[in-house]
């Protein structure tokens, strides 16, 4: 498939972006990254090859996942920990009415207060992205965790 190179480059700069806002438990400038009419959901790759409705996080819109922020910075006690993402080059599956699905792996790995790392999740996104102003504007995440099997409680965003 012929991508053109706007479109590669904003998308790699958007996975780049992505990863490093996680990282750097920059959260309240990671949801800006989404459309307001945004879908961001964890699954696992059982569930998508069933063909199971279930999902770990569902947030349907941007303020779905500022809420989903604020209960974590706010309200709820979480593992304290730090993330650090590991993405593949991202493939294009294709485009419609200029919205691009790419999908890449990832690995997140988390390290704790005592400096402990360990590997977290490991799988894929699938995003559908339009661009505009040079900048990807995502309409939708699908994280597609290779395992169900949590360690601790899913807090942050994969």
């Amino acid at each position: 498939m012929r991508v053109p190179d706007l479109i590669r480059h904003a998308a790699c700069d958007f996975l780049t972006e992505y990863a490093l806002l996680i990282d750097e438990d920059r959260l309240e400038d990671w949801v800006e990254l989404f459309d307001e009419a945004c879908d961001y959901k964890v699954v696992t790759r059982e569930n998508v090859e069933q063909g199971l409705p279930n999902v770990l996080i569902w947030c349907d819109n941007k303020n779905m996942l500022r809420d989903r922020i604020a209960s974590y910075r706010n309200v709820n006690e979480y593992n304290l920990h730090w993330d650090r993402h590991v993405i593949g080059a991202p493939r294009f599956c294709g485009e419609l009415d200029g919205v691009w699905t790419i999908e890449v792996g990832y690995s997140l790995f988390q390290t704790d207060m005592e400096g402990v790392s360990r590997l977290f999740s490991v799988g894929r996104y699938r995003i559908e992205f339009g661009v505009r102003d040079d900048i990807a504007r995502v309409k939708s995440v699908l994280v597609i965790a290779d395992s169900g099997l949590i360690p601790t409680l899913l807090a942050t965003p994969i």
